[in-house]
């Protein structure tokens, strides 16, 4: 099994990497391109991208590889023949359980120790290449914005002879405000050795520039322009075009760079600061003054300033601030409004200034909270992943790239979604932290359990005949006999023995239907219905009669013995066999009317299928005796 499992595992492992490096790719390709950057830069930028994505792909390569392998064996044969030499599927897949076993725990310590190494290198790279300025290629006819405050137009570019014509410049590095604007028949831009700025020749021009404004210069008011013609001029441009690398100490602060125990440590240390936060608003809330009297005063107790809480004053009866108020002179009225609008809006605004601090705690604590749930998620990712892909390949057994990569992605495209979903939630404070993390485990959990205990006890659950089956038990489909004639038969059909067995069927249809003879009414149906055990002892009596029918060498009896009925098992003919149970669904009555009404139609089909069966049987016994004649079809 290891060496069916460990191939694919590689193969498929090293798919799903490239792809998500590929996703990686189109995300942040206008990082990357148009920067100069050299191969080694971008190579480690890939490495380390291919190691945080990790954690990405390795759960969907395990359940591809396990959907592969067991797909294979059962396409093969190979698991029919395992199991059939005693070896069950427990035990088939107890080495792969213990490599998973083995992979989930790799996958702990790479979570804990090797991941957050390789973002803080990831991003710093990113980061840095985005600080990076873009190498110069200026296009033509199009206005060029890469370089800091300037915003250059080209009519042509000549790249062989490094000459720029039409040249028009717009200079906003001093501002906006006042802008200067050059515009020349030709020029060149080139690089200093250093790499730090760029020199800018032009040759024939007009230089327009507008100063600051001047009052009382001269004599003079107003705003003041400068014009220059010029042969030939060279700016000097700051331009950092050199790749410099940031410090990885940035990122490694950052929850991403941090174990398990660097996590714990700052969510410890943040939430202290957090509940400090509190605790000092409440104090400033219990110390702040109520109209106008201070909560707290100072007291002298033995010589030495202590601080005492005013007790509260009891009114004997409610004070009518209103009629205080309108009584006070309109100035003092004024007064005291304002007084109250200013002291309200300053203490939201303290409020607000500390709760939006507590709030930006609780949200590093959530994202530190987030990183520390997904040390443990990738493990148990990876372990549902195996329990899903094993069982389900031995089940529908389907080998090769084609069905294992369509259920490998849709059902990674599920897990995706609901962890997605948990991850916002959990981030942003509508969920706690583990329930939106652990999300997608706890839904994918059953699926895997469900799919090895049916795996494991050889159920159908994808075959098409049992969910017809079931379907058909609930809507009352119709369903028809096949039969055709046999090139070797053992037991012959004896025409006495037949009669014999289709009267004793024919008695039995007779019984049933003389035991309902008319309609159920409403409190009938729920409280009584129709035997089920009857029926079905019916519906295999049928069966009985038509499978030693099945035997006859007469084509004519065995197009007969098609029209036979089948007696369906529908749930509808019997909802309860307790009698209290059935009155309690009686009542309830938007729920039961319907569904009586739909038993009805169903217990009426079948007494006209056992009807049909009576009939049938008549025919078939006129068969046997030669008295069988075209007008009995229309009785």
């Amino acid at each position: 099994m290891l060496s069916r499992f460990l191939p694919r595992f590689l193969m498929t492992f090293c798919i799903c990497l490239f792809i998500v490096i590929m996703q990686f790719l189109w995300r942040y390709i206008d990082e990357l391109v148009g920067k100069g950057l050299s191969v080694d830069v971008i190579a480690e930028l890939f490495f380390y991208a291919a190691l945080s994505m990790v954690p990405l792909a390795l759960p969907l390569s395990i359940l591809l590889a396990a959907l592969m392998t067991f797909g294979d064996l059962g396409e093969h044969i190979e698991l029919t023949a395992l199991k059939s030499s005693g070896i069950s599927l427990t035990t088939i897949m107890k080495p792969l359980a213990i490599l998973m076993a083995v992979v989930a725990v790799g996958a702990f310590f790479f979570q804990n120790n090797v991941l957050p190494q390789s973002q803080v290198k990831m991003w710093t790279l990113l980061f840095s290449m985005r600080q990076t300025s873009p190498t110069l290629d200026i296009p033509e006819g199009a206005v060029y914005s890469q370089i800091p405050g300037y915003n250059i137009f080209v009519k042509r570019n000549d790249k062989e002879h490094d000459m720029l014509y039409g040249l028009l410049i717009y200079d906003v590095s001093n501002g906006n405000s006042y802008p200067r604007i050059v515009a020349a028949d030709s020029g060149r831009l080139s690089m200093t050795e250093d790499k730090q700025h760029l020199v800018l020749t032009m040759y024939k021009g007009s230089w327009y520039e507008e100063m600051k404004n001047s009052d009382g210069v001269n004599g003079m008011s107003g705003d003041l322009y400068r014009r220059e013609t010029f042969h030939d001029k060279e700016i000097l441009i700051p331009y950092d075009a050199n790749f410099t690398r940031m410090d990885d100490e940035t990122m490694r602060s950052q929850y991403v760079g941090k174990n398990i125990t660097e996590l714990r440590q700052t969510i410890d240390s943040v939430r202290l600061k957090v509940d400090s936060a509190a605790n000092f608003v409440l104090a400033r809330l219990r110390t702040q003054p109520v109209c106008g009297v201070p909560a707290q005063r100072y007291a002298y107790k033995d010589g030495q300033q202590v601080i005492e809480q005013v007790k509260e004053v009891a009114i004997d009866k409610p004070v009518d601030l209103k009629k205080i108020i309108k009584e006070m002179p309109q100035n003092e009225q004024e007064q005291i409004l304002n007084q109250a609008i200013a002291h309200t809006t300053s203490a939201m605004q303290d409020l607000q200034f500390q709760g939006y601090t507590i709030s930006d705690d609780n949200f590093v604590i959530r994202r530190h909270q987030i990183e520390l749930m997904k040390k443990f998620t990738l493990s148990l990712a990876c372990l549902i992943f195996f329990f899903i892909g094993a069982p389900l390949g031995a089940i529908i057994r389907k080998g090769g790239f084609g069905m294992p990569i369509v259920i490998s992605v849709l059902l990674f495209i599920v897990y995706y979604i609901i962890d997605n979903m948990g991850y916002k939630l959990a981030r942003d404070g509508r969920w706690e932290v583990w329930h939106g993390m652990w999300l997608s485990s706890v839904v994918l959990l059953p699926l895997g359990i469900f799919l090895t205990h049916k795996a494991v006890n050889d159920s159908a659950v994808f075959n098409p005949d049992v969910w017809l089956n079931f379907l058909r038990r609930f809507t009352g489909l119709h369903q028809t006999r096949k039969l055709s004639a046999k090139e070797v038969i053992i037991n012959e059909v004896v025409p006495d023995v037949a009669i014999e067995r289709i009267e004793n069927l024919k008695t039995s249809c007779q019984q049933f239907l003389d035991r309902y003879p008319v309609r159920q009414g409403f409190l009938a149906y729920w409280q009584q219905g129709y035997d089920k055990a009857a029926i079905k002892a019916l519906a295999e009596e049928v069966d009985a009669v038509v499978d030693y029918l099945s035997n006859s060498r007469e084509q004519m009896v065995l197009n007969k013995a098609m029209d036979y009925p089948v007696i369906r098992q529908l749930l509808t003919y019997q909802p309860t066999s307790n009698k209290n149970v059935g009155t309690a669904l009686a009542a309830l009555l938007p729920i039961s009317l319907p569904l009586w009404l739909i038993g009805l139609r169903h217990q009426k089909n079948l007494k006209r299928d056992i009807a049909q069966t009576i009939k049938t049987s008549d025919q078939l016994v006129a068969i046997f005796n030669g008295e069988y004649s075209r007008d009995m079809e229309y009785k």
